[in-house]
């Protein structure tokens, strides 16, 4: 029997207002804008805080740092002697994050920038050391989902943001490359054992996988 409830109201408006940005978030979001990247939403953000809080994680990598949103969430779930790592490959996007984080007063302690090649830089750090990888860039997506297994320690979690590019890859009639890559990728994570993984609908939408072994 299928008791699924059809919805009523704007879900996604609700998720995106449970939680209000501060100033520093705001302005950062801002600088994204201006420069054209695809930052997390308020909903993912808060995610991206609550997941970091719940396993308690010391150690952190974001693939793709745009303006430093995603980065300022994190921060504020990271444990006391916690480290976060974010890599982008454009070097207008590092600055602006680092600039942000200064601005904010994060200690420089908690937090390294990297700018390089995606692939390049994560295929360079060590295995089984992360407890959290969040990565949000669709074409090198793939590379990076196999690279996650190996980064991550066991039990560790993997958060796709952009999973579902706001919809497009649930339409099949998609078959731009960004869509595709996003829809490989899921179906990779979905059906390899070595993962148990769930797709959430808040901002483009996000797939969550722990690594099992």
């Amino acid at each position: 029997m299928n008791n699924f409830i059809p919805a009523r109201g704007d879900m996604s408006a609700f998720a995106e207002t449970f939680v209000q940005e501060d100033y520093y978030m705001q302005l950062a979001r801002k600088n994204g804008e201006e420069i054209g990247v695809q930052d997390p939403s308020p909903a993912v953000g808060n995610f991206l805080k609550f997941v970091t809080q719940l396993i308690s994680a010391k150690s952190v990598i974001e693939i793709g740092t745009s303006s430093g949103v995603g980065g300022l969430w994190v921060l504020q779930g990271l444990a006391s002697d916690g480290v976060l790592t974010t890599i982008d490959a454009e070097r207008e996007h590092s600055k602006i994050a680092r600039n942000i984080f200064e601005e904010a007063d994060v200690a420089v302690t908690k937090y390294r920038i990297i700018t390089g090649n995606l692939i390049d830089v994560v295929g360079k750090l060590a295995d089984d050391s992360y407890e959290l990888l969040i990565t949000r860039d669709a074409m090198d997506l793939f590379e990076v989902v196999q690279e996650s297994h190996r980064l991550l320690k066991r039990g560790g979690l993997l958060v796709v943001d952009q999973a579902l590019s706001g919809g497009k890859v649930a339409d099949t009639t998609q078959r731009d490359p960004e869509s595709i890559s996003r829809r490989d990728a899921i179906k990779v994570i979905k059906e390899d054992a070595r993962w148990s993984s769930s797709v959430i609908p808040i901002g483009a939408g996000i797939l969550v996988a722990n690594k099992l072994t």
